[in-house]
């Protein structure tokens, strides 16, 4: 895979910041000439990865969320990551339903949506560290036919 293009972007783990995160996203993938469905899916996910960044991470402290965005040639792969409290459990977390804040009435199932709307998806976390969400979004109108890995 030929990385074609890079962004980063970090910002503060406020709730505010979630809307701002999806648009430089969808900014940056336009590049690729997307469908707006696939633009869409993009920013569906990336919303709920960063909100499970700023309400899971740090626990109401504040923190910062770092975005990297990739280009290749027919596709994006996102990544979020925090340096927060990290996930126990990965495997558990991303079981549909599952959440670890019942008392915020979250619906559990942000790495769902994630699944759902993107065509790959890898969490990589350790407790006390932090936690990297990778996200890959193959652009299918693209007439370029390369895949990562």
């Amino acid at each position: 895979m030929k990385i074609t293009n890079e962004m980063r972007l970090e910002f503060l783990s406020k709730s505010q910041n979630e809307a701002f995160a999806r648009v430089v996203v969808a900014a940056f993938a336009a590049q690729l000439d997307p469908t707006l469905e696939e633009i869409a899916d993009i920013k569906t996910a990336v919303s709920e990865a960063v909100t499970n960044a700023i309400i899971h991470a740090y626990d109401q402290n504040p923190g910062y969320v770092e975005i990297i965005g990739q280009l290749f040639d027919n596709g994006i792969i996102v990544q979020v990551i925090d340096r927060g409290k990290g996930i126990k459990d990965v495997k558990e977390a991303m079981q549909p339903l599952y959440t670890s804040k019942p008392e915020l009435e979250r619906s559990g199932m942000g790495f769902t949506v994630m699944e759902t709307f993107m065509d790959e998806i890898e969490v990589i976390s350790s407790l006390g560290e932090g936690t990297k969400v990778t996200m890959v979004k193959y652009i299918k109108n693209s007439n370029r036919t390369e895949k990562p890995r």
